[in-house]
């Protein structure tokens, strides 16, 4: 899964900031506990891989609560990840009820273009530095609707 990616160590220190902010707030230490997998376990090491801000891209996740989310790479989330229809990312197939293959052809077709376009969007964030400006346009256009 090739591609520029974001310095994880970076956004560790934002997490790490924005988590010593909230502490502050409540008088609560908060140590950094890093991109941990809350599925395999292992270190989501490249933003690329990241359902956390995949899901974040797209609209999924509201900038408020982006820190109180737990991690997860994205194959590891593969009722999502099978959406992503693009050369640089391995198919993966989710079998039962909520394999695209059995759900409503524009309804998928719809979601594929949604969560290919923000993990294509990952992939592009190399020189972005705030976090807010992380989100395709049209969530960021509703994001400031909402705080207008």
């Amino acid at each position: 899964m090739g591609g520029e990616t974001t310095d994880i160590s970076t956004l560790r220190r934002t997490r790490l900031a924005e988590n010593r902010a909230i502490s502050g707030k409540f008088g609560m230490a908060k140590c950094e506990e890093g991109y941990l997998c809350e599925v395999c376990g292992r270190d989501v090491e490249a933003i690329t891989d990241s359902d956390l801000y995949l899901r974040y891209v797209i609209g999924l996740i509201d900038p408020e609560v982006l820190h109180t989310q737990r991690e997860r790479h994205v194959v590891c989330n593969p009722s999502l990840a099978q959406f992503i229809v693009d050369p640089r990312f391995t198919p993966v197939a989710v079998e039962g009820p909520f394999d695209k293959r059995q759900l409503d052809a524009a309804y998928v077709g719809e979601r594929e273009t949604l969560v290919t376009r923000g993990w294509q969007r990952l992939h592009e964030l190399g020189g972005v530095e705030r976090i807010i400006d992380y989100p395709l346009p049209e969530v960021r256009a509703k994001l400031e609707r909402r705080v207008l």
